[in-house]
């Protein structure tokens, strides 16, 4: 089902699986713990590293973050992203390298060009000094063949708000202050050496417990297992799996646009320019790199996910909610105590598939259609989505939206730019919609296939939906028993 689900990929959802597993049986301890290490990491030879010992260092770090632990590098920390040092050792620590393409030239223009000493002629290249080399990209420029290339690590290029510098030794450091749990750089790297936590061992501690716990499925799901897999097939292996029930997240995406709709028609009589409130890590970027704007300019509305489980708690007083989607920022959402009755767990797809392994659960087709939203509401997974279902409430009031200028954007770099401009006081448009996935969230970080097919699966599935409007859908609701204001008042 997971065509990616193989080296390091394979890897983690293994040890999710079996770390839940283990979490079912009661046997979260030391003892299971170590044994799991030794079943995953056999030895005597290694399969991937230099040792079997720092992969079994690895896998330990890497079952700390299945059970929603640190791991060494962070102790004490907050951050949901995380780095799994013994991992992250492969890659070059230089950023400036001479290729084969050096002709150890008479001229020496590389080395008249470094203003700090770092070239050095060899027999058959030059040779830059890593610890003397101060990045600055001189001797690249001057080289007459282009034999000298900037290598940027794939978990640096990957992060869009340039929160990953490196230490003295290599090891790749993320800083708190700058990063917006994106999750970009966990797929990107390729030794595996950054992951998030994961809350799989709590979730099932809940169901053992016998408490109300339901599901909420994002509207990315539509088309991620397939385009025979609906959403009413994910709710009957959720049911069966320990669930109480499980909701389409597509519903809050039908309350968060009427709301903001509200929010942008009063906006746009005063002129003031608004962004949406529905990526997590879009917010995380607001709060962190433009604080003015995220007071000033951002929807007060909630995010489809925190408006799903405050329509729960209100209907289910004291049940547990859960979020299942492609997002790893969303786990930080969930984790801001000052949004009240948001979701108490996040997982990802993958973790989900890990959880219905370990409980020897299959996703199969059904005959049956489950449907709560509207088709809107289950496009707001797409880039577009969330801005074409608030334009859709304007208009199903009646309003003119013809002279409306959105700002569609996809991806960390569009996101920061606009934004730029919206602090810079030259954003043309009236309303930013911005999700930081290139393609929305059916670009997500933790997708189990290529965004091409769930594309293509997704149009398949919502043939069979009807095509109720947005408002109305919403009379359904009691909309007004609990609130859409993210400080929770009504």
């Amino acid at each position: 089902m997971i065509q990616n689900d193989k080296g390091i990929v394979g890897l983690k959802h293994r040890i999710m699986e079996d770390v839940a597993r283990l979490a079912w049986d009661d046997k979260l301890d030391y003892e299971h713990m170590e044994a799991l290490e030794e079943e995953i990491i056999p030895g005597p030879r290694p399969s991937y590293r230099c040792c079997v010992y720092k992969e079994r260092e690895i896998v330990r770090q890497r079952i700390k973050l299945a059970t929603g632990q640190n791991t060494k590098a962070n102790q004490g920390s907050k951050s949901i992203v995380q780095v799994i040092k013994p991992a992250c050792d492969e890659c070059s620590i230089a950023s400036y390298s001479v290729t084969d393409n050096c002709r150890v030239c008479l001229g020496q223009p590389c080395m008249s060009a470094c203003k700090f000493g770092a070239i050095s002629r060899g027999p058959h290249r030059t040779y830059i000094d890593p610890s003397k080399c101060k990045e600055c990209g001189l001797c690249a420029q001057a080289c007459p063949f282009d034999a000298i290339v900037h290598l940027v690590r794939p978990c640096k290029r990957a992060c869009p708000v340039d929160a990953i510098s490196f230490d003295e030794y290599g090891f790749c450091h993320i800083d708190e202050e700058k990063c917006i749990s994106c999750g970009h750089c966990i797929h990107s790297c390729p030794f595996g050496a950054i992951g998030s936590k994961t809350f799989l061992t709590q979730i099932i501690s809940e169901i053992k417990a016998g408490k109300e716990i339901y599901a909420m499925c994002a509207p990315a799901a539509e088309g991620q297992f397939g385009a025979d897999i609906s959403m009413e097939s994910i709710r009957v292996a959720l049911k069966e799996t320990g669930f109480t029930d499980m909701v389409e997240v597509g519903l809050g995406g039908d309350m968060t646009a009427a709301y903001e709709a509200a929010e942008w028609s009063e906006a746009y009589k005063e002129g003031k320019k608004m962004t949406t409130s529905c990526c997590p890590a879009f917010i995380n970027m607001l709060k962190k790199h433009f604080p003015q704007q995220f007071e000033e300019n951002m929807s007060s509305t909630v995010s489809p996910m925190c408006a799903v489980s405050r329509y729960l708690k209100y209907l289910h007083p004291g049940c547990v909610t859960v979020f299942v989607g492609p997002c790893i920022a969303k786990k930080t959402e969930a984790d801001d105590k000052s949004v009240p009755d948001n979701a108490d767990y996040v997982i990802t797809f993958g973790e989900l598939l890990s959880l219905f392994k370990s409980k020897g659960v299959e996703l199969k087709p059904v005959e049956t259609n489950y449907q709560e939203a509207s088709l809107f509401g289950k496009k707001f997974a797409g880039s577009g989505g969330v801005a074409a279902a608030v334009i859709e409430c304007m208009q199903e009031r009646g309003e003119d939206t013809s002279e409306i200028k959105l700002q569609t954007c996809a991806g960390g770099n569009e996101c920061k730019k606009a934004l730029t401009l919206l602090k810079m006081g030259r954003l043309p448009a009236d309303f930013i919609e911005g999700m930081i996935c290139v393609g929305g969230c059916v670009g997500g970080p933790s997708n189990t296939v290529a965004t091409n097919e769930i594309v293509k699966a997704r149009n398949k599935l919502f043939d069979n939906a009807d095509d109720r409007k947005i408002l109305s859908n919403l009379e359904n609701y009691p909309m007004d028993k609990f609130s859409m204001h993210r400080d929770g008042h009504i």
